[in-house]
């Protein structure tokens, strides 16, 4: 009997129009700008816009707080590099790495931010050498990860920051909806992670069971073969993933801890560079990141667009002195750490999607060659 090896499934068609389509790039952009305007105008009621930004020094400390926010940025991307070369076990150059990284950062740009760049994650590993099956494999391992990193390190922010100030002071409808929103998600991820957890390190097949059964359910039927594929990937991901040591566990969740704590201090460094006055605000604005990124794990539109540029000013608004100041800050934010790499991801998918396309196609046509090979001999035996 044949055995099936999901490590060794062939990579799916890619459809480049499909996976990276026009539309899917301007749409976020017009949703951010869109959001953008109008609290411009809004804002222009109260106060005038045009003085704030007069207002804005760009002194030596000010160009300090925006280098220091490219560099965490950097961090960031660091982090993730080191993490998919020791999950490969130095199988990707540095350079395979940063482009991986970058691709699935691209991704997450135009796609709701509960897909996230992970569900393409493999595609991208396959396209530098890795057999589509381990990939799917690494990239569960990626996922379980970065919700480990949330389920860890979210309470501790908590308990270690006063109330009032990591969900704001007051009893306001936007402290009352991040408080219960940020624990409604955060159950969620636990259990999310729970399942994760379960089915890559304890009991996959367990895990693989209990999925299969209740996507035999009438109403989740349409999603059984999804199901089944996450099972497999489960059980997959487990047989790799058990034998690894220790250490192997430390350096990929210290490459996650490096990314997300890298991510969040772009607001602080630029806090540091433009509000100086606000240094004693530090470890709250760190804090706040927390919540944020949380909360925009349930947005529905692509890369958080417009949600977050609303949620920065708004969730800040009582550290910043204006909140033409807030919205300022939320665009420098925005820059750095969206619209930068949507930009990259402009630049180098091109030139991706010309060489993965071409060989996935190289491989059908091949496989097909094959296939009619095998085919005609065991017609004529």
């Amino acid at each position: 009997m044949e055995k099936n090896n999901n490590l060794s499934q062939p990579a799916p068609d890619v459809d480049g129009k499909k996976l990276f389509s026009i539309w899917k790039i301007l749409l976020p952009i017009a949703i951010g700008l869109g959001v953008v305007a109008y609290m411009f105008w809004r804002d222009a009621e109260n106060e005038n816009l045009a003085h704030v930004w007069k207002s804005l020094e760009f002194t030596p400390r000010t160009w300090l707080g925006v280098g220091l926010a490219l560099l965490f940025m950097f961090g960031r991307d660091f982090g993730l590099s080191w993490r998919f070369r020791t999950l490969t076990n130095r199988q990707l150059r540095w350079g395979q790495a940063f482009k991986v990284d970058l691709l699935c950062e691209f991704t997450s740009c135009v796609t709701p931010s509960a897909v996230g760049g992970s569900s393409f994650g493999m595609i991208f590993l396959n396209s530098q050498g890795i057999e589509f099956g381990r990939a799917t494999t690494l990239m569960m391992a990626t996922l379980f990860l970065d919700e480990l990193f949330f389920v860890v390190f979210c309470p501790i922010m908590v308990f270690l920051t006063p109330a009032h100030e990591i969900f704001m002071s007051g009893d306001s409808a936007l402290s009352h909806g991040l408080r219960l929103t940020f624990w409604l998600v955060y159950s969620g991820i636990f259990i999310w992670t729970s399942i994760l957890y379960m089915g890559i390190i304890r009991r996959p097949g367990w895990i693989r069971g209990l999925i299969g059964k209740i996507f035999k359910w009438r109403w989740l039927r349409k999603w059984q073969n999804s199901a089944e594929t996450l099972g497999d990937n489960m059980i997959a991901t487990s047989k790799e993933l058990r034998a690894r040591p220790f250490g192997f566990w430390v350096k990929v969740f210290g490459g996650t801890v490096l990314s997300w704590f890298s991510r969040y201090l772009v607001v602080n460094a630029l806090f540091l560079g433009f509000l100086p006055q606000d240094d004693q605000w530090q470890w709250v604005i760190f804090a706040r990141e927390f919540v944020i990124w949380v909360v925009l794990m349930v947005s529905p539109t692509p890369g958080g667009s417009g949600l977050s540029e609303w949620l920065f000013s708004e969730y800040y608004g009582d550290i910043v002195p204006t909140a033409g100041m807030a919205l300022m800050l939320a665009i420098m934010w925005r820059i750095i750490s969206y619209y930068l790499y949507l930009g990259i991801g402009v630049a180098i998918v091109p030139g991706w999607l010309r060489s993965t396309v071409g060989r996935f196609r190289s491989k059908g046509a091949k496989q097909s060659t094959q296939n009619k090979s095998d085919n005609n001999e065991s017609g004529e035996s």
